[in-house]
């Protein structure tokens, strides 16, 4: 009993040292993952003495966690988020891996002398990708990405996981001497994997659904009504030969665009569970290892690092999203930010649990890949960002709405949402919200007291609002009524907004750009669209002359707001800027557009700069 007692006091105590480390980290600026990992290496053999030796538990521990983990990235990825990015990502996971896993293997058996099984089982080690760590690191800053990249990222992290652990599997029985299959069989057994975890996701995410909302249960069973389904679809799929991870991030996706009873209280739940997750895996990876018998491995296991980062995952990147239009930009930036988290280091472990000699050499090279990632793309993600001009201002989405157990007629609800100072709600009157379609505002309560509409101008800070909207369009309802951690980037979204029904001839006319006959015909939200090609997202930006044309908003795949950007270019005869001039000539070329009825405007902070 007493034993047992001080592992619940140990484990509880590393939990809140972890907790109390992530806070501190976040103010100088270092990973949380990187600050998890370090305490775990502290409270082990080199450091407090904790013995933590099980490879056997670890392995059991972080299935499940990973399982939690990308279920709970499931539940949060928008619909649309998905289908924006599943063309990219999947080639991404599959070829991708397979460049990133080979360029890093070979490099691997020239540096740690090694067969090339071995080292191409190193490479597949390590060529899994870890975006919720991307995501965590920066919003750690209050900042968010381009629409179109960050759900790239996202995305690839659901599906490489599945590939990586296939090259993982069938590489670890090449080199324990089993007898090789032939490469039409492996393809086979692949595909066998992905479509049986597709398969049993999708169906187990559409069960899941029907079980929240049928079944009458106290409001706390529902969040662990879903992570037990989640881990037993996790385990049946393993057990059925499936792709298990694959499955439980279908299935997440499945329920979290789904309308389900108690869904606030869910998504919060699990958001809660990922971050234990997260804590518990690291912690426990940190305890595994032996800093001391690092040290002879590092040299080459830091060239591996390298090649991985500076070559692989570049070559890789440019490879699978050139054919996807992504812009040079983008593409640096999801070459860059192919951060290594637990997986690599999960992975590892199945070479020691399947036996094999040299066992500890793929251990200790992963988790010092993992670590040189973490300390150096880690702390280089938001500056990354920001020179990249792919930093967007954040909100905190879902943070305002408040659960409300109301049954709307039809295909509609209720949500509700309190009105946070600096959402972008209060930058407009009442009768000039941006609502999305099919949405009714019902009500809007002020100080506990439901207010008048007739007398209500514009809404303020911490007042609720019922609304009757679709679900398709709650994420849209989530941005109106989110708090902005910051003010708005000019490099993010515009200096000053102009409206997609405006006449290209009047806007290039008006600032002296340069366009074709055809151009000049079509409106401007039209041009934006056709010169990029593809389904627009927020943050895509179309340079024309001395300005850039930004994606603001969209309703669907509808432009609704285009952002304006005066480009930073220098004069050479006066050496007053070009940005500066452009933006006196805005001034007056805004109110002739709006004298004219074009809707140009111009956020009330940009007039103050201006004068």
């Amino acid at each position: 009993m007493e034993q047992a007692h001080q592992l619940v006091f140990i484990g509880s105590l590393l939990l809140l040292a972890g907790i109390v480390a992530g806070m501190l980290s976040s103010r100088v600026g270092a990973p949380l993952l990187l600050a998890f990992l370090a305490l775990g290496m502290v409270a082990g053999v080199d450091g407090l003495g904790l013995h933590f030796t099980s490879t056997g538990t670890a392995y059991l521990i972080g299935s499940a966690a990973l399982a939690i983990i990308l279920f709970d990235g499931g539940l949060h990825t928008r619909r649309r988020v998905f289908k924006l990015a599943l063309g990219p990502s999947v080639v991404l996971a599959s070829v991708g891996v397979a460049v990133t896993a080979t360029i890093a293997g070979a490099a691997a058996v020239f540096l740690l002398d090694l067969g090339w099984t071995q080292g191409l089982l190193i490479g597949a080690i390590v060529s899994s990708t870890d975006a919720a760590a991307v995501f965590l690191l920066l919003h750690q800053r209050g900042r968010d990405i381009s629409e179109r990249v960050a759900a790239t990222l996202e995305t690839e992290a659901g599906f490489n996981d599945p590939f990586a652990v296939f090259l993982t599997t069938t590489l670890v029985a090449l080199a324990a001497g089993h007898d090789g299959q032939p490469f039409a069989a492996l393809l086979l057994s692949l595909a066998r994997q992905a479509l049986l975890g597709a398969a049993i996701g999708v169906a187990g995410g559409m069960l899941l659904v029907q079980l929240v909302n049928r079944l009458t249960l106290a409001g706390g069973l529902q969040p662990i009504l879903a992570m037990a389904a989640a881990l037993c679809l996790f385990a049946g799929t393993q057990l059925l030969e499936g792709s298990g991870f694959l499955a439980v991030y279908l299935a997440g996706l499945i329920a979290g665009n789904s309308r389900l009873k108690s869904s606030q209280t869910i998504l919060r739940f699990h958001e809660g569970m990922a971050w234990l997750s997260q804590l518990i895996l690291f912690i426990m990876l940190g305890l595994l290892v032996t800093p001391h018998h690092l040290l002879p491995q590092a040299p080459a296991a830091l060239g591996v690092a390298l090649v991985l980062i500076l070559v692989a995952r570049p070559v890789a990147v440019w490879i699978c999203l050139t054919p996807f239009r992504f812009s040079v930009q983008e593409r640096l930036f999801v070459a860059w930010v192919g951060l290594r988290g637990a997986v690599p280091i999960f992975l590892a472990m199945i070479p020691t649990l399947a036996g094999l000699p040299q066992s500890e050499t793929y251990f200790h090279v992963a988790f010092l890949v993992v670590l040189a990632s973490l300390v150096l793309q880690g702390w280089t993600v938001a500056p990354a960002a920001r020179w990249l001009r792919l930093e967007m201002p954040s909100d905190k989405g879902h943070g305002q709405r408040l659960d409300l157990e109301i049954a709307a007629a039809g295909s509609r609800e209720i949500s509700a949402y309190r009105v946070p100072t600096g959402a972008p709600a209060l930058d407009r009157s009442f009768e000039q919200l941006p609502l999305p379609r099919r949405t009714r505002l019902i009500a809007v309560l002020r100080d506990g007291v439901v207010m008048n509409r007739a007398q209500l101008d514009r809404l303020q800070p911490n007042d609720v609002v019922l609304a009757l909207t679709p679900p398709e369009t709650t994420a849209m309802l989530d941005r109106l009524f989110a708090e902005r951690s910051g003010p708005l980037a000019e490099s993010a979204l515009g200096d000053f907004v102009l409206d997609p029904s405006v006449p290209m001839a009047t806007f290039v006319d008006l600032y002296g750009l340069p366009a074709t006959l055809g151009d000049r015909a079509k409106p401007v939200g039209t041009f934006l669209r056709q010169r990029l090609g593809r389904r627009p997202a927020i943050g895509d930006r179309v340079h024309l002359g001395l300005v850039d044309l930004i994606v603001r908003t969209l309703d669907g795949d509808r432009i609704t707001e285009i952002g304006v950007v005066l480009e930073p270019e220098r004069d050479p005869l006066d050496g007053l800027s070009i940005r500066r001039r452009l933006k006196r000539w805005a001034g007056g070329a805004r109110r002739a557009a709006r004298r004219r009825g074009f809707g140009a405007t111009k956020p009330q902070a940009d007039d103050q700069e201006t004068g």
